[in-house]
């Protein structure tokens, strides 16, 4: 019986790109879609292998994370915080079946539990809070939508410099 040739270069494309670190597989698998004149594209349908994380898929601007990566690349000190990360997820990274324009408690239980970030003793007053720090606006009765500086919190402002460069800036000022 002969091996499908798909199959085999998907373990071939595998086993060389182990030793590489993630950028290492991004540039390579970006380089050969040039050469082969293929865009990247994001399948309807995800499969998730052992070492993947759910709901991870590919865009054309990389690999779209997945909300427990996100959690630890950006790196929310509060809950606040990671509210607004959880509604710029749902709004920009998230694949088409997860994908949101606006947040409401049961996602907030959920994206808290999948990123593994400490649940809030009541998950509606967190979205409340992070409404009233500014990070979202109310779109509905329980329905919340980043807006634009929850949007630059996550994408611009985190993660934030360690607090002890923080202070030790300070004291030299003073």
């Amino acid at each position: 019986m002969e091996e499908d040739l798909e199959l085999k270069a998907i373990k071939t494309i595998i086993e060389l790109m182990k030793p590489l670190d993630e950028t290492g597989r991004s540039r390579v698998l970006e380089y050969v879609l040039k050469r082969l004149d293929m865009s990247a594209f994001q399948s309807e349908v995800t499969t998730v292998s052992e070492g993947d994380a759910p709901g991870s898929s590919v865009f054309a601007g990389g690999p779209v994370k997945d909300i427990r990566s996100l959690t630890a690349e950006k790196q929310p000190r509060s809950a606040n915080e990671m509210v607004a990360l959880i509604a710029y997820y749902l709004s920009e990274l998230a694949p088409a079946t997860e994908a949101s324009p606006s947040v409401n408690v049961e996602m907030i239980r959920k994206y808290f539990k999948m990123a593994a970030f400490p649940m809030p003793r009541v998950p509606k007053a967190a979205l409340t809070n992070a409404a009233a720090a500014g990070y979202l606006e109310n779109v509905s009765r329980g329905e919340y939508r980043l807006n634009s500086v929850g949007y630059n919190l996550v994408v611009h402002a985190l993660p934030r410099s360690s607090t002890s460069e923080t202070a030790k800036k300070r004291r030299k000022r003073r």
